[in-house]
């Protein structure tokens, strides 16, 4: 199996240098057929997982893994006759850990698979002289936009065509890989192609290393974009911005005038959608050189393009995770906590991030719940209240040995404190119903307004919940047919009732006196 740079060598070395398949075999000494499969490979989507609980790599040495791992980055450092070799790893670890009882072919398992992740480069990219048709500058901008009435300061993706000056963007609430690559694919499609080099800066989210001499370690996740869609990646020296000019004056310019003043919009997917509109219609307007106006210079642009790839790209992070005690899994380094399941505490689960969603699945793909992707260093949480507030309806008597109990909002502890014990089960239920039905803000609000009338049963509840969020229509006043008589309405005598009332009193006390 190659890495992902010896695939990159052999497709650049073929559609960027013009080298046949017997060279390319020669010059990297491998058989022609494997050169001719990458070449004309299409899908560079990671292999699919399959939905069986699998063994993960060297389990065995899961609790000392860590510390290999330290060894081998610190040895990144060193010189290169000064690193640990897995016989080494394998004696430092019988001296130094507890508990290590792993034979010596694991750890150089382990050792060879790690080696290989840590140790591997990425080829290096030159600048052109000149900005040629069909070459694209990338970058991020920062602004604040209002979502549903919920102000967030987000980021928006430019993608900017120094040689015609068209320039496109996307909103997102962030700045990560999900965001990057699902931001460069609508664009892609909605131009038509793919173009053929893509300048960027040395971002983390795509630079995990840059090499002394130029070179830089790239993330497998995009060199898999990279390779699939088919585009050469130019990197700018450190600190020199400068070097893709073009993108960063049209991160000013379409701030100014596609996102002021502030946006508003409900649907991120629709604003987004607009904003490709705009793009256009800015494109009618004279180049700042040429005696043409940008549309007209792009279409040089759109020829030089690379076709768009035939099989669709997974753009989404995937990630394996266990679950903590409560049922719920952390992300960004513990500061987004997002609900699982009581069922699945303690478990193993999957992670499909996109830059909106995470979804999370259990040990075999199959989907617990969906969340809203979280963002931001403050502490925040995702929190699916049904599966618990279900599991809990089986289970009442164990609500408050839980813990489930204490992350509830106070008023629905007060509320299931007056219930009583018969009536906490299906009161529970039926919050978990109401909470399916229309959130879980309506399920609270319910039970605050049953608090203020002292309504402590299930009927009394579902009758407030549809006062509150149930259109009842109502009805026109009956019309009588005519000649039906109209009757007088009797007016109760009440204090005759209170009379006979007191005679039954006065011969009750009576009888009891002779018996």
């Amino acid at each position: 199996m190659l890495t992902m740079d010896q695939i990159h060598d052999i497709r650049y070395r073929y559609y960027g240098k013009g080298e046949n398949i017997s060279q390319i075999a020669e010059a990297l000494q491998l058989d022609w057929r494997t050169v001719r499969k990458y070449i004309d490979k299409e899908d560079f989507n990671e292999p699919v997982p399959k939905p069986t609980s699998e063994k993960r790599f060297c389990p065995k040495l899961e609790p000392f893994k860590p510390i290999i791992d330290e060894w081998l980055e610190l040895d990144k450092s060193a010189p290169r006759k000064q690193r640990h070799t897995a016989k080494l790893v394998h004696k430092r670890l019988n001296k130094e850990a507890l508990d290590f009882h792993c034979s010596y072919r694991l750890v150089a398992e382990y050792v060879a698979h790690r080696k290989k992740q840590i140790f591997s480069g990425a080829k290096r990219g030159f600048l052109p002289l000149e900005h040629k048709p069909g070459e694209a500058q990338v970058d991020f901008g920062t602004a604040d936009f209002y979502e549903n009435g919920r102000r967030i300061t987000g980021k928006y993706l430019e993608v900017s065509f120094p040689y015609s000056n068209k320039g496109y963007l996307q909103l997102f609430h962030g700045e990560n890989m999900e965001c990057l690559l699902e931001g460069l694919d609508t664009i892609f499609r909605h131009i038509g192609g793919v173009p053929r080099e893509l300048w960027f800066d040395n971002t983390k989210t795509i630079v995990t290393n840059v090499i002394r001499g130029g070179g830089r370690t790239l993330t497998e996740k995009f060199q898999r974009f990279q390779e699939h869609y088919g585009f050469q990646a130019v990197f700018m020296n450190p600190g020199e911005g400068h070097e893709k000019g073009n993108v960063e004056n049209k991160v000013g310019y379409q701030r100014r005038n596609f996102l002021v003043p502030v946006p508003h919009f409900i649907s991120q997917a629709d604003f987004n959608r607009h904003l490709l509109d705009l793009c256009e219609e800015d494109a009618d307007r004279e180049h700042y050189r040429r005696n043409e106006t940008i549309a007209e210079l792009f279409q040089s642009d759109q020829k030089a393009l690379c076709p768009l790839p035939s099989i669709p790209f997974d753009l989404t992070r995937r990630i394996t995770l266990k679950a903590n005690k409560w049922g719920k899994v952390t992300l960004h380094k513990g500061a987004h906590e997002y609900s699982v399941s009581p069922k699945h505490a303690e478990a193993m689960v999957h992670l499909v991030m996109s830059s909106n969603t995470v979804l999370i699945q259990d040990e075999n793909y199959r989907d617990i719940v969906r969340h809203r992707r979280l963002y931001g260093d403050a502490k925040q949480q995702q929190m699916d209240w049904r599966p618990y507030l279900r599991q809990l309806s089986l289970r009442p008597r164990a609500l408050k040995y839980t813990g489930i109990y204490e992350m509830m909002p106070g008023s629905m502890q007060q509320y299931l404190e007056c219930c009583k014990r018969s009536e906490v089960g299906p009161i529970l239920k039926i919050l978990a119903e109401l909470t399916e039905s229309t959130g879980f803000d309506s399920a609270v609000s319910t039970v605050n307004q049953a608090l203020q009338y002292q309504a402590t049963d299930g009927d009394s509840l579902k009758n407030l919940y549809r006062r509150l969020y149930m259109d009842v229509p109502e009805l026109p006043p009956m019309q009588l047919n005519p000649g039906i008589p109209l009757v007088q309405s009797i007016k109760p005598h009440l204090l005759a009732y209170d009379e006979f009332i007191k005679r039954r009193e006065v011969a009750a006390d009576a009888g009891s006196r002779n018996r």
